[in-house]
């Protein structure tokens, strides 16, 4: 049995459990939502894991989940806790029903897309370059800092440099430029990190398992998700095929990261050279599905089919 668990309306989670229910999966759609409804418990033993998920009046037993997908929410923001002073009885219910949940999925013997450990390089993506960097892509001459002079530094040695967070908070990327330059004094409070910036063409590599979907993107922004905002124009998106050599080091990249299901940020320069941003392990693909009609959704339901069929059939 597949458990899919975050909030049913969002587009992504809507997409992989419309395809569960094409081909028939035998799933439940937990929606983290409805926690204070939901109670769970587990125990380690002998080696086995054992526990049961309440949800209202349904029980289900955890050894019985062969495969998990999670989408979840930061618990602390739900819309039921809004009005939640901070150290409230239901606050305290939703925290360790969420945590209680994601340690179980730490350790579940089941197929997991995907857990947090391997996740968490995209914490840090300075580290995260670094292995991308093992598995022989390219990774742009990056500088972080907070002296605004070796920014200044950088900027005159490549001419076109672009900043973003360190972190896995969500940034807008923006190319710098001279009233950024004026502002410099900031960072010695947020070191910040700076990258030469590369002329290519963008591309988005979504693997799962052992598939890979590829996404072109034609953009005059730095920051083609904000396109509009930045270049008064949506960007075009279009499907493409890799040769055989890149989609498989996509995929051993993903491999090597502990990732089922990855979106990768490459760009490929006019002489072919192939540098990799970062991966993101919870990618939202279904901007990539809507605007290609790549069915990454489907690929995803079929990882999960696949591995429970197989624990069904051990």
């Amino acid at each position: 049995m597949i458990l899919v668990c975050g909030i049913p309306s969002e587009t992504p989670l809507q997409m992989v459990t419309s395809n569960l229910e094409k081909m028939s999966a035998d799933f439940v759609l937990l929606n983290q939502r409805t926690f204070p409804k939901c109670e769970l418990w587990y125990e380690v033993n002998v080696g086995k894991i054992v526990g049961e998920l309440h949800v209202g009046e349904r029980t289900y037993q955890l050894q019985e989940f062969t495969a998990v997908y999670p989408r979840l929410m930061d618990d602390r923001f739900l819309p039921e806790l809004s009005d939640e002073p901070p150290d409230s009885s239901l606050r305290k219910h939703c925290r360790s029903f969420h945590d209680t949940l994601i340690r179980w999925m730490e350790i579940a013997p089941a197929l997991v897309i995907n857990r947090c450990a391997p996740m968490a390089s995209n914490s840090s993506k300075p580290y995260q370059a670094q292995l991308i960097r093992e598995q022989g892509f390219l990774v742009p001459e990056t500088l972080i800092t907070n002296e605004p002079e070796l920014v200044r530094e950088f900027r005159a040695k490549h001419g076109r440099v672009i900043y973003k967070s360190i972190s896995a908070v969500r940034s807008i990327v923006q190319e710098l430029n001279d009233e950024d330059e004026e502002r410099l004094e900031r960072i010695r409070w947020c070191p910040t990190q700076f990258q030469a910036f590369v002329e290519g063409t963008n591309l988005r590599v979504h693997t799962v398992g052992g598939e890979a979907f590829a996404t072109a993107v034609r953009s005059e922004a730095t920051d083609y998700r904000y396109a509009a905002r930045q270049a008064g124009e949506p960007a075009e998106l279009r499907e493409v095929t890799l040769s055989s050599g890149l989609s498989e080091k996509c995929l051993r990249l993903s491999q090597a990261l502990g990732l089922e299901f990855a979106g990768i940020d490459l760009k490929v320069t006019p002489e072919d050279d192939v540098y990799c941003f970062e991966v993101n392990p919870c990618p939202a693909f279904s901007y990539y599905e809507a605007n290609t009609g790549q069915a990454i959704s489907a690929a995803v339901a079929r990882r999960l089919a696949s591995a429970s069929a197989r624990a069904a059939a051990a």
